[in-house]
């Protein structure tokens, strides 16, 4: 089973882009962030032409996450607990269920946090210790749980071109990251880091300043997996060709294969 993760930075402008990546990488799940458009809005029909099933959290203009599965999916639970007052579409949580047994999915979208001085900040670092909650409540089930999408988190110094000139920002802070190794306490894998300890493995470039032509980049999304999932990790990877796409996200996919059908 393949299971991706990409940040479309705006579901309606990069819609072409995504059908070709669908096309190219065929993942059996796919977890979208900052769709930017309501759940009417989203563009499902081309996608389920392609044999997804698609269930959407969206909202107007920002933020906004999808899941999108070759598998009917038989539950999906929007927004992460913890916060009643917290309305923005951040989460979105699907079942899956195969021979083996059923697969969850967490498709998420953490806050930036930025300016560090404003509120926004502690709304990530809150954001985070629901996440924390969360993850600690699911991996009792002890079922393959896949947490992917951009975390917003930069996890440490080789994930990040330059780390001097971010040591200040809510990506990268030491409580950011901090918070982030609390969820890897609990028993959740970094999938890329299982397979692979090279710098450089960005997922993200800036528009700014040549980012990309320069390779100026970092990683901020991320699939983290339960033990009964990392147990069954085949592969990973990251789709960097997409953001020499003419008008690309900022974002690329990456993507894991788990051995789960077999069990």
């Amino acid at each position: 089973m393949r299971i991706a993760t990409w940040n479309v930075n705006s579901i309606r402008q990069r819609l072409e882009h995504l059908l070709t990546w669908l096309r190219d990488c065929a993942p059996d799940i796919v977890c979208l962030q900052e769709i930017k458009c309501v759940d009417e809005a989203f563009p499902r029909e081309a996608i389920e032409q392609l044999g997804y099933n698609v269930v959407t959290h969206g909202q107007k203009t920002f933020n906004g996450v999808a899941l999108l599965s070759k598998y009917p999916l038989q539950e999906a639970i929007p927004r992460l607990g913890g916060d009643e007052e917290d309305i923005h579409a951040r989460f979105l949580e699907g079942v899956v269920s195969l021979k083996s047994g059923v697969v969850r999915v967490a498709c998420l979208y953490l806050p930036n946090g930025n300016p560090v001085g404003t509120d926004k900040y502690p709304y990530k670092l809150k954001w985070m210790s629901r996440l924390l909650e969360y993850s600690r409540e699911r991996l009792k089930t002890e079922e393959p749980l896949v947490l992917a999408g951009d975390f917003n988190v930069i996890p440490a110094a080789p994930d990040v071109h330059n780390p001097a000139a971010w040591v200040n920002d809510a990506l990268f802070k030491p409580q950011t990251r901090e918070s982030f190794q609390a969820l890897l306490g609990l028993g959740l894998t970094d999938a890329l880091r299982a397979v692979s300890d090279e710098p450089g493995q960005y997922t993200f470039w800036d528009y700014q300043a040549g980012a990309w032509q320069k390779n100026w980049g970092i990683r901020i999304d991320h699939m983290l997996l339960s033990p009964q999932a990392s147990d069954r990790l085949i592969n990973v990877g990251i789709d960097k060709y997409v953001r020499a796409w003419e008008k690309p996200s900022d974002h690329v996919p990456m993507w894991i294969d788990l051995d789960l059908e077999a069990a």
